[in-house]
């Protein structure tokens, strides 16, 4: 495992990024928010999952999202939003199916930036260099925030055969600890990169945490 700086925010060059396709996971059913936490409004109306689709979108030039079968709703919005959405018929088998059913439409892409529909805090700018890691020749990639790894998780197209293969609940969570040595973590201080939707309260937290990292800071100058 290995460390890499970000660039400063706002600075973060979209060079490279764009080889990957980005891929949504939006066929969670999140039975603990009470409700379908993927539609659920954010402070200013945009529901959940199109808000992490248009982060994603404003990152890389394709973005794949994969939903279940009755959700027609939900995937009309992330269609608007620009995201080419897919349905996965074996979604309730758990992630991995989603995520291999991703890859299968995306083969020959340079990679894959893999997020959750859930997290939608996370900025563009730390999806591109997550995904410029793996452009410029990382094999996996994923960002690190206060000394945890969060997500997004970036892998390079040699991974294309294991990713293929998901199945069950887990993702690619085995491969990334099979392959922990080839894993590099993009550090960036940008809390959305630990912040997803289980609860309605999160809502609100994840709200607060992100407006607070991100305004201004106030200089001496400004008294």
């Amino acid at each position: 495992m290995s460390f890499r700086p970000t660039s400063p925010s706002g600075t973060e060059s979209t060079a490279g990024a764009a080889t990957l396709s980005g891929i949504l996971l939006a066929a969670g059913r999140g039975r603990r928010f009470g409700g379908d936490k993927l539609l659920a409004p954010l402070d200013d109306g945009t529901p959940v999952a199109v808000k992490a689709a248009e982060n994603m979108i404003s990152a890389l030039a394709r973005v794949v999202a994969v939903v279940r079968p009755a959700d027609s709703i939900l995937a009309a919005l992330l269609r608007q939003a620009g995201a080419e959405v897919i349905v996965c018929p074996d979604a309730s088998q758990g992630m991995g199916h989603s995520l291999a059913s991703a890859v299968q439409v995306s083969q020959g892409a340079g990679g894959w930036l893999v997020g959750l529909a859930d997290m939608p805090f996370i900025h563009p700018n730390t999806l591109r260099a997550v995904a410029k890691e793996v452009a410029s020749g990382a094999t996996i990639a994923a960002p690190c925030y206060l000394q945890k790894r969060g997500h997004p998780v970036a892998f390079a197209a040699c991974w294309q055969a294991e990713l293929l293969a998901l199945s069950g609940d887990q993702g690619a969570r085995g491969l990334i600890e099979r392959q922990r040595d080839k894993l590099v973590l993009v550090q960036c201080d940008d809390a959305g990169v630990l912040l997803d939707i289980d609860l309605p309260a999160d809502l609100v937290r994840g709200q607060h945490i992100v407006a607070s990292q991100r305004q201004p800071t106030k200089s001496k100058d400004d008294d």
